[in-house]
């Protein structure tokens, strides 16, 4: 997916990100709300802004495979052959987090949630940022999901220092979320790539099991 948006704009952004402030902005599947992922003050601010318990995990964008080795221990072979087959676009991968991340993102757990998106805002954010940022969705916890600026302006008002509007309306479907931190990798959460998708590029079984809090 491809969008259009002012560059200056979107390095007000990215200028925004790096001092610390939350930004909001389209992807794939909905409004996603940004900071600093490897920043813990930015961090807390998302869950100030969203009123969401300290206990829940945030799940991760980056904008490029290559950001992966700042946030996770080690990739599995599998994980990066979903990468390649599905990166950008609708998966998040659940892997061992590594240890410059804060521990408000995994609730200090060792597990984080990462995906690449199919929508070239988010990634030029993190990209320019040069590092991952939240991506969590835009709304007040609890709230509805929000796939357009207006719904994310209404339910974050001020808490928000940018809210990016760009490209055509999200789709409004979430990400399959597969875990792969164990034995064999295990879908959380079906959602925009299938379980037959899944299973055709690993070649051989997988596992399902209930949804995560790692993502949203």
């Amino acid at each position: 997916m491809t969008s259009q948006i002012d560059i200056t704009y979107l390095e007000s952004a990215v200028a925004v990100l790096r001092r610390g402030g939350l930004v909001a902005y389209p992807t794939d599947t909905l409004y996603g709300l940004g900071a600093d992922a490897l920043n813990e003050a930015a961090v807390e601010r998302v869950f100030e802004a969203k009123g969401r318990p300290q206990g829940m995990p945030l799940p991760l964008l980056i904008g490029e495979r290559e950001q992966l080795s700042m946030v996770v221990e080690a990739v599995p072979e599998a994980a990066w052959k979903f990468a390649e087959a599905f990166w950008p676009g609708g998966l998040t991968l659940v892997l061992s987090v590594g240890p410059d991340v804060p521990a408000l993102i995994t609730a200090r757990g060792w597990k984080v949630a990462i995906r690449l998106p199919d929508h070239s805002i988010p990634r030029e954010l993190a990209r320019q940022l040069g590092r991952p940022i939240t991506g969590t969705s835009a709304n007040r916890s609890g709230g509805p999901e929000p796939t357009t600026a207006d719904e994310v302006r209404k339910q974050l008002g001020e808490a928000v220092d940018i809210v990016l509007e760009g490209g055509p309306k999200p789709a409004g479907r979430s990400s399959t979320v597969v875990d792969m931190t164990g034995e064999l990798p295990r879908v959380l959460r079906q959602g925009s790539v299938s379980l037959e998708e899944l299973q055709r590029v690993y070649g051989g079984p997988i596992g399902v099991g209930e949804a995560s809090e790692q993502s949203a």
